[in-house]
């Protein structure tokens, strides 16, 4: 279904990408020197062209390998089976909050994909909730994203 080169040139575009936003950032914090020294988006600046390098390097090295298959529809499948909850889980934070996420995550997964039992779904989503809750929170003072739901909660 996908052929080495294909996934090689995907990667490295994604790469790329997130290259790209770092250097385009850093032009903006301000790269080189001033007066007072390194400006701050001068590591960054350098970090980013390494990463566009390294995209640039693995879409050239991707694009003379060969055309064999390297992923099948069923595995492809299976990976996006994982990929998606994980997407949504990340987009559903700052609206949720990093508790409320993580306990629906865990939820769907325990329950849709592993087929674990409702009560017991539920049941090992509200115990990690509480204990990421518990960890950061109350013992090292650490506040993860509330989203907007902890925002409306705290009115």
């Amino acid at each position: 279904m996908f052929s080495r080169r294909a996934l090689e040139a995907l990667t490295a575009a994604i790469t790329g990408a997130f290259g790209i936003a770092i250097l385009v950032q850093s032009l903006d914090n301000g790269i080189g020197w001033s007066s007072a020294g390194v400006e701050s988006g001068t590591f960054p600046f350098m970090t980013g062209l390494i990463v566009v390098a390294g995209s640039l390097y693995n879409l050239a090295r991707g694009w003379l390998r060969g055309r064999e298959i390297v992923v099948t529809a069923v595995e492809f499948r299976r990976t996006v089976a994982l990929f998606l909850p994980a997407v949504v889980y990340v987009a559903l934070i700052p609206l949720l909050g990093m508790y409320v996420t993580s306990g629906l995550y865990l939820l769907a997964t325990l329950r849709l994909q592993n087929g674990m039992s409702l009560l017991r779904s539920v049941l090992v989503a509200v115990v990690v909730s509480v204990g990421l809750y518990l960890v950061f929170e109350w013992s090292f003072q650490v506040a993860l994203p509330h989203g907007l739901l902890g925002a409306w909660l705290e009115r």
